[in-house]
């Protein structure tokens, strides 16, 4: 094993797994990424723990479940729950700090208002909210040293609310060239810093945060006309009747207005979405590129994510919600540890966001607390197998626009959604992978249901999750 390796994070917004090459995508092109997985190892079955921005992002942090940190929602929906995490959470930086280590981050925080990147031991400006802050004075003042014109966009493409209204955008032209977007300004950002820590000689863990690919789709016109629309095929979940399915599926899908788009609109956005995964990762091709010239290449451990995944049209959706669905749970994961992770493999053990912070401290020598809930990876990432590696995943969800609470256990065939306002969801991903039929209260599925609820509950009830107390009078389970 490496000496003290450095770490290097890439964590996307919003990203479908299957919008890279290395996962299937035989169009979108993100030969960056495939690069790290060709020399590294790809995850199959990995998860975000919660789909929604600010919560995960403090999972990531501190290692615990969102219900052990309670950071639920984010704050520019937020619906009564904490805008900061409590005080007395130890972030991963402080631990990688005691091991001798510099920490960074670039670009997207969305971890509290007030509370930025150096709150929490991270070197690094405070870019906050969900969508890149095209007024923050650090992008105002490259945009002028460069030369290039103010944020700009036209040509929205919009659908229509329920009341008639014009919806959300999905996308648009920004009329300033590549150089003038937001993913290639933090590419400069993450190179200066990635300069910066070299000449210290000091190893570092630096976390390059997109504001991408997360919707709306705003891009300098080469990279919306990037792919041809007629290419983009309708996703299998687009059947998707909601018919068993709880309700706010429906109201999701109307606030969403996906029904009001002609098709040949949806494969445009479709087709931007594929070119802002494309802009993106030619950004991390920027950086790799920077690592090498370095020489930092052989001592870094790189790894590629996202905070969860997006719909973009599937299940007639946008975005993301209250819902379970393998588009937002189930994400990329790549990890290319020079000396250590076998070149080209695939890891198919079931894991999730919460194991990074004590992968990144055991990469770095430093002791795992106790209290962590999520495990090291380092183990899968040698080539590994631990004989008693977890068969499933825990889901949870508190809300976005509403309190909505969920939980859920994800296992390699099988998917439980406990929805205490309305009905309950099962899913066979064997015969059903893309999730269209509800399958909860079948007969032919009641002892799998059964064990499923079980299972849910011990952890509920392990991990100091209220929740079970509602679990407790309504099932089977104990």
């Amino acid at each position: 094993m490496p000496n003290r390796p450095n770490i290097l994070l890439f964590l996307t917004d919003q990203q479908r797994r299957d919008s890279l090459g290395c996962y299937g995508n035989p169009i979108c092109r993100t030969p960056n990424v495939d690069r790290l997985a060709a020399e590294g190892v790809r995850f199959e079955q990995a998860y975000t723990n919660t789909a929604i921005c600010t919560a995960v992002r403090a999972t990531l942090l501190t290692g615990l479940e969102p219900h052990q940190h309670g950071m639920l929602a984010n704050f520019e929906r937020n619906i009564g729950y904490p805008w900061e995490l409590p005080e007395g959470l130890v972030p991963f930086s402080a631990y990688l700090r005691e091991a001798g280590y510099r920490s960074g981050v670039v670009g997207k925080w969305h971890l509290g208002v007030t509370r930025g990147p150096e709150y929490y031991g991270f070197e690094g400006i405070h870019f906050p909210g969900w969508d890149a802050p095209k007024q923050h004075p650090a992008y105002k003042a490259y945009l002028a040293e460069r030369g290039l014109p103010e944020w700009r966009v036209r040509d929205e493409i919009r659908g229509v609310f329920p009341n008639g209204k014009p919806s959300l955008p999905m996308g648009g032209i920004y009329e300033g060239p590549v150089e003038g977007t937001y993913p290639y300004f933090l590419a400069e950002l993450t190179i200066r810093r990635l300069q910066e820590y070299a000449a210290s000689g000091q190893p570092f863990f630096l976390r390059m945060d997109f504001f991408g690919p997360h919707l709306p789709y705003y891009l300098p016109k080469e990279y919306a006309d990037l792919y041809d629309p007629s290419l983009v095929q309708r996703l299998p979940s687009m059947e998707e009747t909601f018919e068993g399915k709880p309700r706010v599926h429906t109201w999701y899908s109307l606030h969403w207005a996906f029904d009001t788009y002609p098709w040949e609109v949806w494969q445009k956005v479709t087709a931007m979405f594929w070119g802002y995964v494309t802009l993106i990762d030619e950004q991390i091709g920027r950086v790799l590129k920077a690592l090498e010239d370095l020489g930092l290449a052989e001592s870094t451990a790189v790894f590629f994510s996202t905070d969860h995944g997006g719909f973009v049209g599937g299940h007639r959706l946008a975005d993301k919600g209250p819902m379970m669905y393998d588009d937002i749970y189930r994400i990329p994961l790549v990890v290319r540890w020079p000396g250590v992770t076998p070149r080209g493999a695939t890891c198919r053990a079931m894991v999730t966001l919460m194991d990074l912070m004590p992968t990144f401290l055991d990469i770095a020598s430093a002791p795992i607390p106790p209290h962590v809930a999520g495990r090291s990876l380092v183990p899968l990432l040698r080539g590994e197998a631990p004989a008693d590696w977890p068969e499933e995943v825990y889901l949870q969800f508190h809300g976005h626009h509403f309190p909505y609470p969920q939980r859920g256990i994800r296992t390699r065939t099988h998917k439980l959604v406990v929805n205490p306002p309305d009905v309950n969801e099962l899913y066979d991903l064997t015969a059903d992978p893309y999730e269209l039929h509800n399958v909860y209260g079948d007969p032919r599925y009641a002892e799998v249901q059964h064990d499923l609820l079980r299972r849910l509950y011990r952890h509920l009830v392990g991990s100091r999750d209220n929740f079970y107390h509602w679990m407790t009078s309504m099932f089977e389970v104990d």
